[in-house]
C-alpha cells in the first residue's frame, strides 16, 4: 500500500486545500474531483484552535473510507512550532490508517525531514520551498527520504524575500526553475506550483496553470473546488498533442530506436523522450 500512496502523491495534478478544523468539509472536496485533499493544520487554523483542530481531524478521517483516506495529506505545523510535535504524533498514526501524505510547510533542512521520516516510515512527503532559506537547501530537501516531490509557496517566497511581482510573476522564474531542476536532479516527480488566490478569475488560473505546465511543474495547489476543472484541462496534454506524440513513437519504433525524420524534422532521442512524456500525461489524467 505504501508504494500505492507514494505513486497516487507523486502522479497527482491538483491538490485541494480543506481547514481541518472544518471536517465536515471533506468528504465534498474529495467528491470535486481533486486528486489530493490537503487538511490544513498551519494557514487556514488560528493559534487557539489547533488542538480542536487536530481531533476534528482524527475523528474526520476515521470516518472515511479506505480509498478516501489514500487521497488525503495532512499540512502539519512548521518545525519550531508549539503544534510541531502534536502534529507529528497524529500523522504517524493516520499514515498506519492509510494517509497518502504529509505536506510540509516552510521545509529548509534535510534532517528534520529525515527526522519526520523516521517518525512516520513509509509516508510520503511533499515539502514546501517558501524561504530563501530552503532555496538554499533545495537539494538536500529534495533528496531527504520518504519525499515524493516538491511545492511552491510562492506567496510566502515574496513575503519572505522582501519581492512584489507583478501579475505575471516573471520575477519568480528563476525560483521555478530551480524546482524543476533540483526535482529532475532527484529523480522526484515533477513539482507542484503554487496556488491562484483570484477565486473567480477562470483566465488567471488557466494562465497561471499553463505557465506552471511551460516550466516543467505537473501539478498546482487549489484553495477552491471550483478550481480543480481548470487545473487539469490546462495541465492536460492537447489532442494535436497526443497525435504528434503518437506519430513520433511510431516512427522511432519503425526505426529501431535510431534517429528518423518526420514532417521535416528530426527526431532523436530528446524527441522521443518528449512524445513520451506527453502520452505518460495523458495516462495519468485519463
Amino acid at each position: 500500500m505504501t508504494g500505492v500512496l507514494q505513486g497516487r502523491v507523486a502522479q497527482a495534478r491538483s491538490f485541494l486545500f480543506v481547514p481541518a478544523s472544518r471536517p465536515e468539509r471533506i468528504a465534498k472536496a474529495l467528491a470535486s474531483g481533486a486528486d489530493i485533499v490537503v487538511v490544513d493544520l498551519e494557514d487556514a487554523v488560528e493559534s487557539p484552535a489547533k488542538d480542536s483542530a487536530r481531533l476534528a481531524l482524527r475523528a474526520g478521517f476515521d470516518a472515511l473510507e479506505p480509498a478516501q483516506r489514500g487521497r488525503l495529506m495532512v499540512r502539519i505545523n512548521g518545525r519550531g512550532t508549539p503544534w510541531h510535535a502534536q502534529d507529528v504524533e497524529l500523522l504517524a498514526q493516520l499514515a498506519c490508517a492509510g494517509l497518502a501524505g504529509a505536506m510540509v510547510p516552510k521545509a529548509e533542512d534535510g534532517p528534520s525531514l529525515a527526522a519526520l521520516a523516521g517518525a512516520c516510515p513509509g509516508l510520503a512527503l511533499l515539502p514546501l520551498i517558501e524561504s530563501a532559506s530552503g532555496f538554499c537547501a533545495l537539494d538536500a530537501v529534495a533528496q531527504a527520504p520518504q519525499v515524493a516531490r516538491l511545492g511552491l509557496g510562492h506567496i510566502d517566497l515574496q513575503a519572505d524575500l522582501g519581492m512584489a511581482c507583478g501579475e505575471d510573476e516573471a520575477e519568480l522564474a528563476p525560483a521555478r526553475w530551480s524546482l524543476v531542476v533540483a526535482s529532475r536532479h532527484a529523480g522526484l516527480a515533477a513539482p507542484v506550483d503554487g496556488v491562484t488566490t483570484r477565486l473567480n478569475d477562470t483566465e488567471r488560473l488557466q494562465a497561471d496553470t499553463a505557465r506552471s505546465r511551460r516550466f516543467g511543474f505537473a501539478a498546482k495547489l487549489c484553495i477552491h473546488p471550483a478550481q480543480i476543472a481548470v487545473v487539469h484541462a490546462a495541465l492536460a496534454s492537447t489532442e494535436a498533442e497526443v497525435a504528434w506524440a503518437h506519430r513520433v513513437v511510431d516512427a522511432s519504433r519503425q526505426a529501431q530506436g535510431g534517429a528518423v525524420q518526420l514532417d521535416g524534422a528530426m527526431v532523436d532521442a530528446p524527441v522521443l523522450l518528449k512524445a513520451q512524456q506527453i502520452l505518460s500525461r495523458q495516462l495519468v489524467a485519463g
